[in-house]
């Protein structure tokens, strides 16, 4: 079978490379899959940096979440346990972590709904306790991780505000469903959230970026609000002054959904039976801007990591425009 794979660390299309290798063979408890369809996510791009927390050993093939059919027929989302990740013709999973993909879905939108869609829900509704009637402030509001908190937070009750760079990445915001949209290139994001809000500032804040976004969360983040800590696009990780924490009241939460998937795997599958729900009712849907080839796969990385795409980037192993 073709699978890409890493065999030193460096930017994704210069190390990623196309392979034939073994297909896969399942052991007890485990099941093949053909892969239907894998979501690129962010944590692909720092894998093969060397940069992501878990350092799998090379060479490695990325790919942390894919839509899969199983021996039997069975759509299903999985999460590939590396080194053997999604971006290959064949993997093998853990049955017991198989998840039914949702009939409202198609393949590459269904392989986008698992890990960000999780964070986002875990983000808003376990760590921030988010209500109808607060006002979320999500930055890249038009990104994968973003716009999958933009819905959930419609679909929350919440008044969404979306932080984007650019007109085009501020249109695709607007699209998803905000109720405002700053463009953060030409637009003062504390002074706009303050005025939206009537100087109480954003009762949650979604945060996948971290440096000057945070810095500029912390000032305009409302009397007990919430700060949700998703990741570090930005590259720059920001450090909580407590003294400011204390003195505004607000709470900084950290969001690792992997923790979830290891500690409380039963949180995991009721919150896809949730997700799934919302999907039957149109509330979300994974926003799938570029269905690829797998030859294009390591492009593709290389595209998300440098932050020029817009929602989700998904590529398609057997070539089908699914």
């Amino acid at each position: 079978m073709q699978a890409w794979r890493v065999h030193r660390n460096g930017e994704p299309s210069e190390v990623m490379t196309l392979d034939e290798t073994d297909r896969p063979v399942p052991g007890a408890g485990q099941a093949l899959l053909k892969v239907r369809a894998a979501n690129i996510n962010f944590p692909d791009a720092l894998l093969c940096r060397g940069q992501y927390q878990v350092r799998p050993p090379l060479p490695f093939t990325p790919g942390v979440e894919i839509c899969g059919e199983t021996e039997d027929g069975r759509r299903v989302l999985a999460t590939p346990a590396l080194p053997h990740g999604g971006l290959a013709e064949y993997v093998v999973v853990d049955e017991t972590a198989l998840l039914p993909a949702p009939d409202a879905l198609d393949d590459a939108e269904a392989a986008a709904l698992h890990i960000g869609y999780q964070t986002g829900w875990f983000g808003l509704h376990r760590r921030a306790r988010i209500q109808p009637g607060e006002t979320l402030l999500v930055h890249a509001a038009a990104g994968g991780v973003g716009s999958a908190a933009v819905q959930l937070g419609r679909a929350a009750g919440a008044t969404v505000i979306g932080v984007a760079g650019g007109p085009e990445k501020a249109a695709v915001a607007r699209e998803l469903g905000c109720d405002l949209v700053i463009d953060r290139r030409t637009e003062d994001i504390v002074a706009v959230v303050k005025e939206a809000t009537g100087g109480r500032g954003a009762d949650v804040v979604y945060d996948p970026v971290g440096g000057d976004a945070y810095a500029k969360s912390v000032k305009c983040i409302a009397f007990e609000g919430r700060i949700v800590v998703v990741g570090f696009a930005g590259g720059t990780i920001p450090t909580p002054a407590l003294n400011h924490v204390l003195v505004k009241n607000y709470s900084v939460l950290g969001l690792h959904w992997g923790l979830y998937n290891t500690k409380d795997p039963a949180a995991v599958r009721a919150c896809h039976d949730e997700l799934t729900k919302l999907a039957d009712q149109g509330l979300v849907k994974p926003l799938v801007s570029e269905r690829v080839a797998m030859s294009a796969a390591a492009d593709a990385v290389q595209r998300v990591a440098n932050g020029t795409t817009t929602g989700r980037v998904v590529v398609l192993p057997t070539g089908g425009a699914r």
